[in-house]
């Protein structure tokens, strides 16, 4: 993966996606998402804003750091800039376009799902088989 199959990705989720090759606003699903690259570093992060920071109690962060060890699959609840995100952050080279809108929708459904299921999706991992 690029930039540019970023982009393309990115085109087929909102055509109206905006920004500059690695800094990217889209909207998908009824939020704004923040698309952003490193090809230095060979990092991409795809995110929304689930809340401000400032009123979040210690039982709802708790919650999502359980979260983001059974329920949030490959997308994360993250601190950052006073605010609660949802990220899904992958090495750039090695993402596929399947992986990149599976994270998309994870990144999308972790946000919603705060304050109930905190979960990205239908599995809770258990561990074990």
């Amino acid at each position: 993966m690029n930039n540019q199959m970023l982009a393309a990705l990115l085109a087929r989720l909102d055509g109206g996606f905006s920004g500059v090759p690695g800094r990217w606003n889209l909207q998908f699903g009824g939020r704004a998402l923040y698309c952003l690259t490193d090809g230095t570093h060979d990092r991409m992060r795809v995110m929304t804003v689930v809340s401000g920071a400032d009123g979040l109690d210690a039982a709802e962060l708790s919650r999502c750091l359980e979260a983001n060890f059974d329920r949030a699959l490959d997308a994360r609840y993250c601190l950052s800039q006073d605010r609660l995100w949802s990220a899904f952050i992958h090495p750039l080279g090695a993402l596929t376009d399947d992986l990149f809108m599976s994270a998309v929708q994870q990144v999308v459904t972790l946000a919603d799902n705060f304050g109930g299921s905190y979960s990205s999706g239908g599995l809770v991992f258990v561990g074990g088989s």
